[in-house]
């Protein structure tokens, strides 16, 4: 339509709006169990079972809430864009497939399944110009 045609003229708005709300949900998400302590983080590092890897959870309960919580922020500001979507991405594929695993009910898994195919995808764009990357 061409009512919406000239939208895309502000790509890198819409990828700053993006970055912004991923960012800060990102953070949120992750900042109470980067606060929860090693009993937390071996909660949710022991989802790597799932995987087939069953040693130091407590690692990488920690790695994972650093990577929603700092990896939020990195993605907010666009600093480190594409790395960072690759580690958000696969950070959401645990959850999915621990989701999977643990309920019979596929729909446990979709956020964590649509979360990694927008971080995937981002990983290809890249942060636009609105960023600390500015590319």
């Amino acid at each position: 339509m061409a009512l919406f045609a000239s939208l895309g003229k502000y790509r890198n708005t819409g990828l700053l709006i993006v970055r912004l709300g991923l960012g800060v949900m990102m953070m949120l998400h992750g900042y109470p169990k980067f606060l929860g302590g090693p009993d937390n983080w071996a909660a949710v590092g022991g989802s790597m079972k799932y995987l087939g890897i069953t040693f130091a959870p407590e690692v990488w309960g920690l790695l994972a809430a650093a990577a929603e919580t700092f990896g939020g922020f990195l993605l907010l500001i666009g600093l480190a864009f594409r790395p960072v979507c690759l580690i958000l991405t696969f950070t959401m594929l645990v959850a999915a497939v621990t989701h999977l695993k643990t309920s019979s009910d596929y729909m446990d898994a979709a956020h964590a399944i649509e979360l990694g195919f927008v971080f995937f995808g981002l990983a290809f764009i890249g942060p636009g110009r609105y960023s600390v990357d500015k590319k």
